[in-house]
């Protein structure tokens, strides 16, 4: 993010109102634009300057310049670090890497094998896309990464495998009920490793606490309470996002298996899933990443003691402090 640019001068969040929701949708569109995936480090160089310029008064207005390098270090280098987020599990490239992995764990009739692997597939973008842009303020261990993962994998494969051996045996409900809930086990499956997923790969941040900074961006402490809330609601924020993504394309499938797409080859019917897949993620991600401001702010009667008495470089008591939620 344009943030992790050094300099005494605050940048705008956004060229949007991020205290409305609205705003932070066009804001997480921005980030999660394709587009950016073309951004080139040279680009990003070049961004860099821009942005340092602003931040020393050398600019002192935004400018097309300014809000188009703003966007490409928003959707590409994490605010912590500012290093570089590996390409396929930027935001930019959310949508394109969950495709093929989405498509595959929707395919009706999956077996036991496909099940496994498939949700052993998601988990795994899963754990590297939480890596690569959880708050950096503590990192996970290698030992921890691995089991924290194992965890994941466990949990999603146990959930969906064990859904697929109940819905059978629901004789008590018409066949097409039957059809509609096997359809949704990948669902059920996703959202309950995902919780498990983002805690267990976050833990650190909850045990430790997270990097909190002032307006003038000066980091003031960490705090356990805030490390809580902003994993909290990137777990909720999954949820969200998967949502609409694991529930509507399938249902959708079902309806057309009986009309349009009714004696149709396995390929196309698949093309089709593939199609209402992307389209639904692409609607879907950028409203479920503005349910929750990407930048939280918290008053420090909230958090712990220690925080309560905080002053500024200046010597001003600091009444609000402020953190990166992590996506």
């Amino acid at each position: 993010m344009a943030s992790s640019v050094p300099g005494p001068r605050p940048l705008p969040e956004s060229r949007y109102d991020l205290s409305t929701y609205w705003g932070r949708i066009r804001h997480c569109a921005e980030i999660s634009d394709p587009s950016m995936l073309l951004t080139t480090s040279k680009d990003l160089d070049a961004a860099r300057q821009v942005i340092e310029a602003y931040r020393n008064h050398e600019i002192e207005a935004p400018t097309p310049a300014f809000w188009k390098a703003k966007k490409q270090l928003d959707s590409t280098v994490h605010p912590d670090t500012g290093e570089t987020v590996l390409l396929p599990f930027r935001m930019s490239c959310c949508v394109l890497s969950n495709l093929v992995v989405t498509a595959g764990m929707l395919t009706p009739g999956l077996g036991t094998a496909g099940t496994i692997f498939w949700q052993w597939a998601n988990q795994s973008l899963n754990v590297a896309v939480n890596s690569a842009n959880a708050n950096k303020s503590h990192r996970l261990t290698t030992t921890q990464l691995v089991t924290n993962y194992s965890a994941a994998v466990i949990a999603s494969c146990g959930v969906a495998m064990g859904l697929n051996g109940l819905v059978p045996k629901l004789t008590n409900i018409s066949a097409n009920t039957r059809l509609i809930l096997g359809r949704l086990v990948p669902f059920a499956a996703v959202v309950s490793a995902g919780i498990v997923n983002v805690f267990l790969m976050r833990g650190n941040e909850i045990r430790k606490g997270i990097a909190v900074s002032d307006e003038n961006g000066d980091v003031i402490g960490n705090s356990k309470k805030a490390a809580l809330i902003a994993v909290g609601e990137t777990a909720l924020s999954r949820i969200i996002n998967a949502t609409p993504i694991m529930v509507i394309p399938p249902l959708l499938l079902v309806k057309l298996q009986k009309g349009l797409l009714k004696n149709k080859s396995m390929g196309i019917q698949t093309a089709v899933n593939i199609g209402i897949i992307a389209v639904t993620s692409f609607a879907v991600l950028p409203a479920a990443l503005g349910v929750f401001p990407q930048r939280q702010s918290i008053h420090v009667n909230k958090l712990e003691p220690e925080f309560h008495r905080a002053k500024d470089r200046d010597g001003k008591p600091v009444t609000k402090v402020y953190f990166n939620r992590g996506i």
